[in-house]
């Protein structure tokens, strides 16, 4: 829910949307930096002063991913003195698509150990910290005090909500920036001066409602186009200059090439932030099914050899069934099991397509996590003859055909 304003955005600032400087000036620069940063010390805004405090700030990157990757390299270019990066992730291929600062020598590293690197070879004076671990309740507010400014650049809803309600905690602003497909969004919340990701999003969607960036792909410059207003954001920030966007979200179509803008403001109804949730995995879940459940699923579940010896003997008429890929068009173009009729998730679930009641039907996905909830929807509105592929053609990969591509 968007709590959205036509008129001026009810954050508690200057008039005009600018903020003081974050940071006060560091040491005097060197001549190499004077050299190196001389291009944007000389824009009257920013000046020596400005730059000292770019060179004292302190900036944590959440995720060195898609949003992270141009971001880490901008603020690092720009001379923000030390720039912490937290991931627990490691570089994939499917990585380099987007992610930017990664590259095929550092496949099957830590994201934190590949982008230092990539940031020592562009700027050996930035001081960089590696948090090589995951983001949870236990560590979020403490290392958030660390730093000045946090860039949040994840990709799953409970993360967002543990760094909002850290931040919070810390007192501490941090620009948020989101993508899926063509579409960007970005802003800065501090929930001490004005809204927070609760007044955007007051509750998370409903498991299964959002597609993930590997469920529905990501345009690759897009990652760019909105880290890029991430840094110019960090910047004008620590700096002092320019109006923020804290009280205002900025929305991309970049398949459109449009931008708009929304106005933010605080949902009063809603609770102070107190205390972090004891989970944010919960929050953001469907409620755990019980045993009964449990049991439901497991009796309608198929593995992956068992599914090719179905296949081989339906060749002949010997069984009548439908193989249906509830996965998205794209992810079906690039592997896909033989004879798979493809009929995404959202399109069953939005009750688009109608699944035939007088065939057996044997679902997939990627991995089993979305074929489970069609296999549960189906079975609420009574198809009895439904069965889904535990593990996905990840599993039909792994177990029955290796050649096939991964992703």
């Amino acid at each position: 829910m968007i709590h959205a304003s036509e008129a001026k955005p009810g954050y508690r600032g200057n008039d005009d949307g600018r903020q003081p400087a974050l940071v006060v000036p560091g040491d005097q620069l060197l001549p190499e930096e004077l050299l190196r940063y001389s291009r944007q010390i000389i824009i009257p805004e920013i000046g020596v002063t400005g730059q000292r405090r770019l060179k004292n700030a302190r900036v944590l990157v959440i995720g060195a991913g898609g949003l992270g990757a141009p971001a880490l390299l901008y603020l690092a270019a720009a001379g923000v003195g030390t720039v912490g990066i937290i991931d627990d992730d490691v570089v994939d291929l499917g990585n380099l698509q987007r992610q930017v600062i990664h590259s095929t020598h550092t496949v099957g590293q830590p994201k934190t150990e590949s982008a230092a690197a990539r940031i020592k070879e562009l700027n050996p004076l930035v001081n960089v910290v590696e948090h090589h671990g995951r983001l949870d309740v236990s560590n979020a507010v403490e290392l958030f005090g660390h730093y000045d400014l946090i860039l949040d650049g994840t990709d799953n809803f409970a993360t967002r909500y543990l760094v909002n309600d850290a931040a919070a905690l810390a007192s501490k602003p941090y620009i948020w920036g989101s993508i899926l497909r063509f579409d960007g969004q970005v802003s800065l919340f501090w929930d001490a001066k004005g809204p927070n990701y609760r007044d955007l999003y007051p509750v998370p969607p409903p498991p299964g409602t959002v597609p993930s960036c590997a469920e529905g792909g990501v345009f690759g410059v897009l990652c760019a186009q909105i880290g890029s207003v991430m840094v110019a954001e960090a910047i004008k920030l620590i700096t002092g200059v320019g109006r923020s966007l804290l009280g205002r979200l900025l929305v991309l179509d970049s398949l459109q090439m449009t931008w708009r803008e929304v106005g933010l403001r605080e949902d009063p109804d809603l609770a102070p932030i107190t205390a972090l949730l004891p989970s944010y995995d919960d929050f953001c879940s469907a409620p755990a099914p019980d045993a009964a459940g449990i049991q439901r699923l497991a009796a309608h579940s198929i593995d992956a050899p068992e599914l090719a010896t179905l296949l081989a003997r339906r060749g002949p008429g010997g069984e009548d069934f439908l193989l249906v890929d509830v996965r998205e068009a794209g992810e079906a173009e690039i592997v896909s099991i033989p004879g798979a009729l493809l009929a995404p998730r959202g399109a069953i679930l939005g009750g688009e397509i109608d699944l035939p009641r007088d065939r057996e039907i044997i679902l997939h996905c990627k991995s089993g996590g979305r074929s489970a909830e069609v296999l549960a929807y189906l079975l609420e509105h009574d198809y009895a003859r439904v069965r889904h592929l535990a593990g996905g053609i990840l599993a039909w990969i792994n177990d029955v055909d290796p050649t096939l591509p991964g992703y």
